[in-house]
């Protein structure tokens, strides 16, 4: 039974569908049921581990879990896109990975996505503590709505007798023990041995010559965000790794840039002393817009850097959480946009046109004329040269698989990392396939040279040319085998190919409405005070699916006109909203994002109205 009806909003009084999955994480092996959940708020959160908009939310969620932990309950409902996160070993590490520290329900056929109609990743529907949906959002940016929505529902039920305190089912597993816990990325030093980001540990590790040998530790390995000496810095989940050329580290003040992702900050770090310091962002999510001009480091908002690379004379970061490239200047301490949008897909082009997909890997090639680039979320590698974006090999947000051979048909599966080699060719770390690829520019062709591997999330060339591979579910760094890079040593796979399949939506041709429903939370109002409060942009895959209705407008309701000719493809909507609080002094404002592919499917029975809630509350 579906829970929106045709306004977009929650039907009255409509009761949660029993949660139902192959197993769950962090319960110590107990099976919940709705009926274990009565009396508490449960709010049920579907993700999927790939999804950088999700792991957002997990970060929002944290400190509402804690302020509420003895009436609200967290369910992560991980319904899965790629197929590497059906993996139910894959789904165990992601949880460690990413702390998630509340019960986890597997749900890799989507029955529960489907049940709770989850159109998008992440989406979190909200059970009051009689077992009734009271409200869905889409997206992140939700935190402040949450609580005053959770704080209405503790007032309820308490005055009715219907919320029981005490604690939840969370079970925590058991402490790992390995030198490394889920490392992202590598750098060599200039003088030998390597530097890793060791990121379920909130730290940086330098390893010796053999990457195995524990030099020292640059951070506590608590999650934080303090600056300081080694001993005292604290990071959030830290990814990226970048060292200064000498010229530019001398005037910085610092040697090495790290991407504390999770903190959304770009930190300094002088090699020699250990000593931490932040250097660009202001610790808060960017929810807004900028422009291509330089801005002061750091007062500007970043989301989520995941990788560096000094290009063009600067730093440039894969700001993954908002699908671009931004730059950073360490001596005139400016940053600013570099590509992309924000619309999350892949279209190719000039940089400020160029459309990304959680762009999370970056390396130069040796002549430094071109940046290499693994777009993840599209299974894509492309590249920057000359002011223009360009693809290699990607075919879009949901077509991936192991398939090696001409570029424009070979396939992919969540790359998170690259490595340009000298001879002009990029290694892939292929993440979600456990393989290191080769594309090679001078026959366009896609080979296998090492697979078997525990989620790669990155590739290091070193001094002496070997190539070493940051196994990130594996806890540790490898050396690929000698030989491995040469003609006999590749393989040609001709794997599977999988496409995202989700149950597409019947449009009829013609005349069409979009409507993106969004109620602000409660003790919220819609805020014009830089600019309209609401934007909407649209686009299709193939372009042709729309006549009519594309682009950038600030209605939430849009008409749009379908070409009956064209059988379907995915509607790309990004909507987002601005609100403030209502009728208080020194009011705060918050930002609601959120992007969708919609499949749909063009029949002549097909629906004229096509609701989206960003944010839908109980109608009754």
């Amino acid at each position: 039974m579906p829970l929106v009806g045709h306004d977009g909003l929650m039907s009255a009084r409509v009761r949660a569908p029993e949660l139902r999955g192959r197993g769950w994480l962090n319960t110590g092996g107990q099976q919940l049921t709705l009926a274990d959940l009565r009396g508490k708020i449960t709010i049920a959160d579907f993700w999927t581990f790939c999804c950088i908009n999700c792991l957002h939310v997990l970060d929002e969620l944290r400190p509402i879990e804690e302020k509420y932990a003895d009436v609200l309950v967290v369910i992560g409902v991980h319904s899965p896109k790629f197929e590497h996160e059906k993996d139910p070993d894959a789904l165990a590490a992601a949880v460690e990975r990413y702390g998630v520290q509340h019960p986890v329900l597997d749900d890799p056929e989507l029955d529960m996505w489907q049940q709770y109609a989850a159109r998008a990743w992440p989406t979190l529907a909200v059970i009051d503590p009689e077992g009734y949906v009271v409200a869905t959002m889409a997206g992140e940016g939700h935190a402040e709505g949450l609580v005053r929505l959770i704080d209405d529902l503790i007032a309820t039920h308490e005055a009715k007798g219907t919320l029981h305190r005490g604690d939840g089912p969370y079970v925590p597993p058991a402490e790992p023990r390995t030198t490394l816990r889920f490392p992202g990325k590598a750098v060599t030093l200039p003088d030998g041995g390597l530097l890793v980001s060791d990121s379920a540990r909130h730290r940086v590790v330098e390893l010796a010559d053999d990457g195995e040998t524990v030099v020292r530790a640059i951070g506590t390995g608590s999650r934080g965000r303090a600056d300081g000496a080694a001993d005292a810095a604290t990071f959030s989940e830290p990814q990226g790794l970048c060292l200064l050329p000498s010229h530019v580290a001398e005037v910085a003040g610092y040697h090495l840039v790290v991407a504390d992702t999770v903190n959304h900050l770009l930190r300094g770090v002088r090699l020699n002393t250990g000593e931490v310091v932040t250097v660009a962002g202001t610790g808060r999510q960017w929810r807004s817009t900028v422009d291509d001009h330089p801005h002061d480091a750091l007062s500007i908002d970043l989301s989520s850097p995941w990788d560096l690379a000094w290009y063009d004379d600067q730093v440039i970061v894969a700001m993954a959480g908002i699908h671009q490239l931004w730059w950073f200047d360490p001596i005139k301490r400016t940053a600013g946009m570099y590509a992309g949008t924000t619309v999350e897909a892949l279209r190719d082009g000039p940089l400020t046109e160029a459309w990304l997909a959680q762009p999370s890997g970056l390396s130069v090639s040796a002549d430094g004329a071109r940046l290499w680039i693994a777009d993840s979320e599209t299974s894509a590698i492309r590249y920057v040269e000359n002011g223009t974006m360009g693809t290699v090999v990607g075919q879009g947000l949901f077509d991936f698989g192991h398939v090696d051979g001409p570029a424009a048909q070979a396939l992919l599966q969540h790359p998170l990392g690259v490595c340009a080699l000298p001879d002009g060719s990029v290694l892939i770390a292929d993440t979600y396939n456990g393989a290191v690829r080769r594309y090679d520019p001078a026959t366009d062709l896609v080979s296998t040279v090492a697979a078997g591997l525990g989620e790669p999330s990155d590739l290091v060339l070193t001094p002496d040319g070997a190539v070493l591979v940051v196994e990130s579910a594996a806890h540790r760094v490898t050396r690929l085998a000698p030989g491995a890079l040469s003609a006999a040593g590749a393989q040609t796979v001709d794997g599977p190919r999988h496409r995202t399949e989700r149950k597409p939506t019947d449009l009829a041709a013609g005349e069409v409405v979009l409507d993106v429903v969004f109620t602000p939370a409660p003790g919220q109002k819609l805020d014009e005070t830089y600019g309209p409060s609401t934007r909407l942009v649209v686009s299709a895959s193939p372009p042709e699916l729309l006549v009519e209705g594309a682009g950038t407008g600030t209605e939430l309701s849009r008409r749009l006109v379908v070409d009956g000719s064209v059988p379907g493809g995915v509607l790309q909507v990004t909507a987002q909203a601005a609100t403030c609080d209502a009728d208080v002094e020194h009011a705060a404002c918050h930002l609601t994002r959120q992007d969708w592919g919609v499949p749909v499917r063009v029949v002549a029975d097909g629906t004229a109205r096509l609701p989206l809630v960003l944010r839908g509350l109980d109608a009754g």
